[in-house]
């Protein structure tokens, strides 16, 4: 098979076409013949600073594809399942971006009819956004239809991985969901994906915007750049309110005001999906898998994340892609290479 490889870290020219034999599936394992992989900026951060756990490691935490083959205690019906996959390389050198892969039983879920794209979407966007939704202390541990009829959520940075998946995710919930973008294109994007509400920060107040929308303020905050937005994402919080942070953009370092933040129980929340509780994980995977049965959630420019594919030859450009934070979803071609 072919597959991408790199055997030290560095920028994307590390990365290696590589021929491997096909692995076999250990005990409790499958084989999966994937069939797209997506890139996530978890995997360039990873190959740029993370130390390799035997040597040598295949990026790509997400993929979608067709179960091959299965090890010792995995249930043979699963052969020929379409498949979608997530964390496939945590902790673990056998990552998506190669014509197959092999991972625990637990990190394959039946995909459906849903297309290969979708399932290679999914994974650690959306279970990190489902996780962003349920973290705080008046929100539900699970979503559905009618789970966050009564919530108002504020997404910020409605047009990312992320953001498309949060906005998604709590509009099937039945959420009041308001995007914050920084220009008219990315406000179609997030009017796209469901945006309830979108406002651009860059020429209008959030606050005052928000507060239009949401007088006594807003359930829970998903956010990108808590370094830039700490003070607004302040001033929208209402009573038992949560600030789930699940990225850095703009900023490392966090100052907060005590009393504003005391008075009403105020919570922030940061957010890895790959360390979040067993449990968390868990409910995230059942509902992102019931959201995708019901057809709740979309890719593509219609739904607010543009797709760009490479062929697994170009993974590298792929990384690089991410790395320069391209508007949509990354997305690698592993097939018939």
């Amino acid at each position: 098979m072919q597959t991408i490889v790199y055997e030290r870290t560095g920028d994307p020219s590390v990365l290696r076409l590589v021929d491997r034999p096909v692995p076999e599936p250990g005990p409790g394992e499958v084989l999966v013949r994937v069939a797209v992989a997506g890139v996530n900026p978890t995997d360039w951060k990873s190959r740029r600073q993370q130390p390799l756990p035997v040597g040598w490691q295949t990026p790509g935490q997400d993929g979608a594809g067709v179960v091959e083959a299965v090890g010792a205690g995995v249930d043979r019906a699963l052969t020929g399942e379409r498949v979608w996959l997530w964390e496939a390389a945590w902790q673990r050198p056998w990552g998506t971006a190669a014509e197959y892969t092999v991972v625990p039983v637990r990190q394959v879920v039946p995909l459906g009819d849903a297309s290969f794209d979708l399932g290679a979407c999914l994974g650690i966007p959306f279970l990190t956004a489902h996780r962003c939704l349920t973290v705080g202390e008046y929100v539900p541990d699970t979503l559905h239809a009618g789970a966050l009829s009564d919530h108002v959520v504020l997404v910020q940075g409605g047009a990312g991985a992320v953001g498309n998946a949060a906005i998604q995710l709590a509009r099937w919930a039945d959420a009041c969901v308001v995007a914050t973008v920084s220009s008219p294109e990315k406000a179609q994007l997030a009017a796209a994906a469901g945006a309830s509400f979108v406002v651009n920060y860059r020429e209008q107040d959030v606050v005052e915007e928000v507060r239009k929308i949401a007088p006594d303020g807003v359930h829970t905050i998903v956010e990108v750049s808590a370094a830039r937005n700490a003070a607004v994402d302040v001033q929208l919080l209402r009573t038992g309110g949560v600030v789930c942070v699940y990225a850095d953009d703009g900023g490392g370092e966090l100052t907060l005001p005590i009393r504003p933040l005391m008075a009403p129980n105020a919570r922030w929340q940061f957010v890895l999906v790959y360390t979040a509780p067993k449990a968390a994980k868990a409910h995230a995977v059942t509902d992102v898998a019931a959201a995708v049965a019901q057809g709740a959630v979309r890719v593509g420019e219609a739904a607010g994340l543009p797709l760009h594919r490479f062929p697994l030859a170009q993974a590298a450009d792929a990384h690089q892609a991410v790395e320069d934070a391209v508007v949509g979803k990354v997305l690698i071609d592993t097939a018939g290479q």
